[in-house]
């Protein structure tokens, strides 16, 4: 298959579900029998922290395609009823204000699907040999040169590879070895988020709705919806005036919340909301931060990086899983590509080859999540005169929310066979554009004599 006959060995930063996807998709889609790969995880055992995930249609057609079929049934993931995606509901009135809906999904199994995350960690971690996961193993920093990739731990030790891939979350310390200056921005929200089993609110809160539910205030917003294996998931989303700096020395991610606070927060909205808060047993803090869109997703010809860490659009649109799905995806076929189907040595160049085509099918596609995430950030609160101007605001910005089915529905294999079919187009001109010498006399490749 190469002229390399020893394993390629791939070292991946993180073990959570962007790690743990990488390492199935290099393993199953990219068909190349000779890599070694082997994921670094700071965690000291293998528990996906979190609270609920959801996952669009781009996101379960990918765990399709990857093997991972469990986490397609309906006792690991929650589909509504109704087949809406999204239903948004006005904060006092309860009433359903406007709906997302799928465009072109005609099977089921992939409509968007919520979890709890530890359930689709688990199902990914069933396809990833546990003597490949090393655990305990935080990053300090991370090296690339042309002759390979190294790894160094707080504890001393080290790792060293061909290539490295970063899928070490929002706070990647590869990124941040190779782009020192990377600087996260607070949104101005914090999100209390919990799980907890369904049966503490299903039957005991009068018309509680069979759908995932999405309220949204003047400034607030609360989610509620059910998750597979009989959880139940809320989520309150408040606007917090502190700067980054501030939120950062006072709450940690994942820390346990003040579930009273919650209640307080959510006293004067609509009859379910308030129950939903009343019924929820505790809550754990999540400050909400987004970075840029980087402008080069390679390193050192042997290092990229997937998930949030390549593009830390703060969970905007839920979309978070499911772009780290297709960022896994998408290295596989690059990988399959270059290294199977064109039979590519492993050398640096090659190995730059297959990342840059990586980047190239994705890096346009979240940039542009990114655009509409800091439009969104950047945007200024207005103070109304009256109840009923902040009422019509609200109900303006809920109806003319972004059309995100470009982002849900994504075809991240058509986007990235119609990259390589550029790039082969382009090649095929620069070659009928190169001079060539027929008897004697110079002549442009493809002209007649």
């Amino acid at each position: 298959m190469t002229e390399k006959s020893e394993p390629i060995r791939v070292l991946i930063a993180g073990a959570g579900i962007a790690g743990l996807a990488t390492a199935i998709s290099l393993t199953r889609i990219s068909a190349l029998p000779n890599l070694d790969i082997q994921l670094f995880e700071q965690a000291s055992e293998l528990l996906e922290i979190g609270a609920s995930i959801a996952l669009s249609p781009n996101g379960m057609r990918t765990l399709e395609k990857l093997g991972v079929h469990k986490a397609l049934t309906d006792e690991v993931g929650f589909r509504g009823p109704s087949g809406i995606p999204q239903i948004f509901r006005h904060w006092r009135t309860d009433q359903v204000v406007s709906i997302d809906n799928h465009a072109n999904v005609p099977d089921p199994r992939h409509h968007t699907t919520r979890f709890h995350r530890g359930h689709v960690h688990s199902a990914l971690l069933e396809h990833v040999p546990r003597e490949s996961i090393h655990l305990g193993k935080k990053i300090a920093h991370a090296e690339a040169d042309q002759a390979g990739v190294s790894l160094y731990f707080e504890d001393g030790s080290s790792a060293h590879g061909d290539i490295l891939i970063g899928a070490d979350g929002i706070r990647s310390s590869v990124r941040q070895s190779f782009i020192p200056g990377y600087k996260l921005r607070f949104s101005g929200k914090v999100f209390m988020r919990a799980t907890f089993d369904a049966s503490l609110v299903e039957g005991k809160i009068p018309d509680l709705p069979a759908d995932s539910m999405h309220w949204w205030g003047p400034k607030d917003n609360f989610f509620a919806s059910r998750l597979g294996n009989d959880q139940y998931t809320t989520v309150g989303a408040y606007d917090d005036p502190r700067s980054a700096e501030e939120v950062e020395k006072s709450i940690a991610w994942d820390q346990l919340g003040n579930v009273e606070f919650l209640r307080q927060r959510y006293k004067d909205w609509n009859p379910t909301v308030k129950a939903l808060t009343e019924l929820t047993p505790s809550t754990n803090l999540y400050p909400n931060f987004a970075g840029d869109a980087l402008t080069n997703w390679v390193f050192g010809s042997r290092v990229t990086l997937v998930g949030d860490a390549a593009h830390a659009h703060g969970g905007a649109f839920a979309a978070g899983g499911s772009l780290a799905l297709d960022d896994s995806l998408t290295i596989g076929l690059a990988f399959k590509e270059v290294f199977y189907s064109r039979k590519a040595t492993f050398s640096a160049r090659n190995i730059n080859e297959a990342l840059g085509l990586y980047s190239q099918t994705r890096q346009p596609h979240t940039a542009r999540l990114l655009r509409i995430v800091h439009s969104q950030i950047d945007k200024k609160g207005t103070i109304f005169a009256t109840r009923e101007e902040e009422d019509a605001a609200l109900v303006a910005r809920m109806t003319g929310r972004p059309d995100t089915v470009w982002l849900s529905e994504h075809d991240v294999e058509t986007a990235f066979n119609a990259v390589v079919e550029q790039l082969e187009g382009a090649q095929r001109l620069v070659r009928l554009a190169k001079p060539e010498k027929i008897g004697g006399e110079t002549q442009l490749q493809g002209s007649k004599l």
